[in-house]
């Protein structure tokens, strides 16, 4: 069935399955996380009943979601041996170490205090259990850093040398993780993130407002979930629009070849390059056909300058061009997206400001539409910079065909079609219960995260022994 494939592509298109499932769960946690330190510190500072209902309500979203991250995040990682052993064998010494301070600083620190954060309020007090939420939240973020890095680095290498043996060995840890692009990846991914949760949040918020009238008992919360997530949309799209274009003119200095192939410049623009809407790349005859462009617009946005000159592929050797017609469309999808998100952020500000936050449909319709916009944002985003690296793992340095492990294509294609079975009957199983969850919406007095009444006792006493024990009140009074 794979014999005929070619091996490499099949290790590539294996880890980007993994990686796509992946990257959609930590997107979303990680603004799920700070939203719901948020809402409990709202709820600690006002005591307002609305605060409490949304964070029990989103806290059960956030446990399903965090866990089916943590699983395909361990399984993913697992193909750095397999599919990838050259690359680890080569890169180890210098995104090994970076990969364990993840795991030791950042999941063990929201792992350890997530239990607190959904068992605890009953148990630790106010006080610890806040601080147990903004653990978490800072854990994810954390967590994003590290890995941010490993992958920023791969993009634009320093702070290292190349040892006798072939391998990239650490020379200034500093220079490493603060590598050129790192800033600007961070902080263009993390509010990413927050943009994310909050058009998914925003979309759960106007699918219940167009479903529930007047006295429901759903509609304060509900209210109030609609209400800060189109102003965390006001907030931070426009600032995402802004890193952004900051990303990309980093992109520009350290890997123009990938810029190139985003703007579909096939050929060099000496006297200003114009802006290409929309296009058909053509490898085969390196051009852009059908093109609809705005004259010198894209050497004002890269260059502050209409008549900048910017350089094409025509300069790049052919085999060191990314493919264009992935990138390109990606790129597009990615920006559209996010002017789409200011869009309908300033709609909400123009309905808050006459009084119709709540009560215009037809911008709860397009928050619903938005809702799941951001996850396919970050996709489109990711594949955008990683395709764009191509043909190096690590930019300049190693080429994907020298990464692979020694495979043949039908061991590759094997495990491939075994994960694309598991992922979809498993995480399908899992999202489809997440939809349920935020189908269900959030009920005014609704319990969070169920303690239990004591220690649970297995020697000797089965369950429902023990719930019988509990509940007969000659056994209360014994134990009392």
């Amino acid at each position: 069935m794979f014999e005929n494939l070619d091996a490499i592509l099949l290790a590539r298109i294996q880890f980007a399955f993994t990686i796509a499932f992946h990257f959609l769960f930590p997107a979303f946690t990680i603004g799920l996380a700070s939203y719901l330190a948020v809402l409990n510190g709202l709820y600690l500072r006002t005591n307002n009943q609305k605060f409490l209902t949304l964070f029990n309500f989103w806290v059960k979203i956030f446990a399903v979601t965090f866990a089916m991250g943590v699983v395909s995040g361990i399984t993913m990682s697992y193909q750095f041996g397999t599919n990838w052993s050259v690359f680890s064998d080569r890169a180890g010494p210098v995104i090994g170490p970076l990969m364990a301070y993840e795991v030791l600083t950042a999941f063990f620190l929201e792992a350890g205090f997530l239990g607190i954060m959904l068992f605890g309020r009953s148990r630790v007090g106010a006080g610890l259990h806040m601080f147990a939420c903004t653990m978490v939240a800072f854990g994810t973020a954390l967590s994003a850093t590290w890995i941010l890095s490993v992958n920023s680095w791969m993009h634009t290498p320093q702070g290292f040398a190349i040892a006798a043996n072939g391998q990239f060995v650490p020379v200034n840890w500093l220079e490493i993780i603060f590598n050129p692009s790192f800033p600007y990846r961070l902080a263009h991914t993390l509010t990413a993130a927050y943009l994310t949760t909050a058009f998914i949040i925003g979309g759960v918020g106007a699918w219940h407002l167009l479903k529930c009238h007047g006295t429901d008992r759903q509609h304060e919360g509900v209210k109030t979930m609609f209400s800060m997530a189109m102003w965390m949309a006001v907030i931070v799209a426009p600032l995402q629009i802004f890193l952004g274009d900051l990303h990309g003119l980093n992109t520009l200095e350290y890997q123009p070849q990938k810029v190139m192939a985003m703007e579909g410049h096939y050929e060099s623009h000496p006297h200003g390059a114009p802006l290409y809407l929309f296009g058909i790349p053509n490898e085969a005859e390196q051009r852009l056909d059908y093109a609809i462009a705005i004259p010198k617009a894209s050497s004002l946005i890269l260059k502050h300058d209409l008549n900048a000159p910017l350089d094409g592929l025509d300069t790049i050797p052919m085999d060191e061009r990314p493919p264009v017609a992935i990138v390109f469309w990606s790129f597009r999808i990615m920006v559209g997206i996010g002017f789409l998100m200011l869009f309908v952020g300033l709609w909400s500000l123009w309905a808050r400001f006459r009084g119709k936050l709540y009560s215009s449909r037809w911008l709860h319709r397009a928050a619903l539409l938005m809702g799941p916009s951001g996850l396919v944002a970050v996709l489109a985003g990711w594949i955008t910079t990683e395709v764009g690296r191509q043909p190096y793992t690590i930019w300049g340095l190693m080429r994907t065909s020298e990464s692979a492990s020694p495979l043949a294509a039908p061991a590759v294609g094997a495990s491939l079609l075994a994960f694309i079975i598991v992922y979809f009957f498993v995480f399908g199983a899992g999202v489809f219960y997440l939809l349920r969850l935020m189908k269900a919406g959030p009920k005014l007095g609704e319990e969070g995260m169920a303690d239990a009444d004591g220690p649970i006792r297995t020697s000797g006493t089965t369950p429902a022994q023990q719930t019988s024990a509990q509940d007969d009140p000659t056994t209360r009074k014994v134990e009392g």
